[in-house]
């Protein structure tokens, strides 16, 4: 199949390669065909193994107390290891126990992956399943004795590619072979879209398991490259791992830039809510602090909802929770001395907390004037000052890009949409409906202003 490969199968507490450990080690190592070296080993794990896990392999804790721990054992591997590839039924599997195991004992684990559930689905589109087990029965190959002990799962993997490399030849599992190789083979096994339908341009990458709904949504300035990125390092994030082993197939939405990707990025991720996106989710309603009019009001400042509405009002902040702007609050009147008391942070009459401690200037007992208190907070505030909106009606943003060009339609901050020409930009103009005010979009949009881009006024 190869020049030299490793065939390998781990046994281990579960399925998580950040938190579980490995019981048992097999592998054998193939040179131009011939077997030329063979190991295996049990484990000590360090922690208890579960019944259920016990049940599938037989190994218990009794069996593994006396074994040796896996950073003892990793240098035998990676001596077996050097210059082949690792071969697996679900090479992520392997790989990912090996590279955190590895990881732990100060070792870097590098080695390219063949994932034989890959290589079953390439030589074999046809069949429904690629599981071990699916496979032996297809070929009418008796499973092992010791089926879910490790070195019985590699005797059955490598009675597996010699049947396969009977019926359709040598050469077409060798192709094969390479040819995954070649395409990235840290791919999760199920994936059924293949590197190569990935574009390269900028756009939004939409993650899909068995339902619906997004796994995850993100943006890339290339695409393939950014999808790719995803499964190099996840082996050290659970999160990622478990949205791999979910992973089915891939969405791609092209753009002509990165803005343009940003938007379309934050609406579908409101939209769809996936369950692995943690930013830019919808997080109920919005917030902003408002000054008061009159600086002997007492507190000097309130919070809001709805901020963006809230049309003439003096606002500063936009917030995705009250938590989150009592927070902010508090930092910033640690930061510039500004009394707790009469931000309405703090009860009671007289001297502060904050004062006695030499943190206000003693608007709350004659020390300094409201008027100077709220000059301060106004100037603390300043750069957090929601702003509005500097003209008269919708813009376009015009972004250009190697397919082109593309105008962003904007009105009061709300994004209405994205079309290739004018016409197209007034029609979304003509059909808006009412958009509620976007965190995240305000946010975009006011960082792409800053860098001056060609503006189109729609009236």
């Amino acid at each position: 199949m190869l020049p030299c490969y490793v065939l390998l199968d781990l046994e281990t507490t579960g399925g998580n390669p950040v938190e579980d450990r490995i019981t048992e080690i097999a592998a054998i190592r193939v040179e131009n065909g011939e077997i030329v070296d063979r190991w295996q080993s049990l484990v000590d794990p360090q922690r208890p193994i579960p019944p259920f896990v016990q049940g599938l392999t037989g190994i218990n804790s009794a069996m593994v107390s006396a074994a040796p721990r896996v950073e003892t054992l990793l240098p035998r591997l990676f001596d077996m290891l050097d210059g082949a590839v690792l071969v697996a039924h679900n090479a992520r599997f392997d790989h990912g126990f090996l590279k955190n195991a590895a990881a732990r004992a100060g070792l870097e684990l590098r080695v390219r992956t063949l994932c034989t559930v890959r290589l079953a689905r390439r030589l074999y589109p046809q069949a429904r399943s690629h599981g071990l087990d699916a496979l032996l029965h297809r070929h009418g190959l008796a499973a092992p004795a010791a089926r879910h002990r490790a070195m019985g799962d590699v005797e059955a993997l490598r009675a597996w590619l010699a049947a396969a490399a009977a019926e359709l030849g040598a050469d077409a599992l060798r192709e094969a072979a390479a040819a995954l190789l070649r395409s990235g083979s840290s791919l999760p096994p199920q994936l059924e879209t293949t590197p190569e339908a990935l574009p390269q341009g900028p756009g939004v990458y939409l993650f899909h398991g068995d339902g619906a709904i997004a796994l995850y949504i993100g943006k890339a300035v290339n695409l393939r490259r950014r999808v790719l990125q995803h499964f190099q390092s996840d082996h050290a994030d659970a999160r990622e791992m478990r949205m791999a082993q979910q992973l089915r197939r891939i969405e791609c939405i092209e753009t002509v830039g990165e803005f343009g990707a940003l938007l379309l990025e934050a609406r579908l991720v409101k939209q769809w809510q996936p369950l692995y996106n943690r930013q830019l989710r919808r997080s109920g309603q919005l917030c902003s602090w408002q000054l008061a009019d009159d600086a002997a009001a007492h507190p000097q400042l309130r919070l809001v909802r709805g901020t963006a509405d809230a049309a003439g009002a003096e606002l500063y902040g936009v917030y995705r929770s009250r938590r989150q702007a009592l927070e902010t609050l508090r930092e910033i009147a640690e930061r510039d001395a500004l009394c707790l008391r009469a931000l309405g942070l703090e009860s009671g009459s007289g001297r502060c907390f904050a004062h006695q401690l030499g943190r206000c200037r003693g608007v709350c007992c004659g020390g300094e004037s409201a008027a100077q208190h709220l000059t301060r907070l106004r100037a603390a505030l300043a750069a957090q000052r929601l702003q509005t909106w500097p003209w008269r009606g919708a813009i376009a943003l015009r972004e250009r890009g190697e397919g082109g060009s593309e105008l962003h339609v904007f009105d009061d901050w709300r994004h209405l949409g994205s079309a290739r020409d004018e016409a197209g930009a007034h029609a979304l103009l003509a059909a808006r409906r009412p958009l509620a005010f976007d965190l995240d979009t305000y946010r975009l949009l006011l960082a792409r202003l800053r860098a001056t881009p060609e503006v189109v006024t729609l009236g």
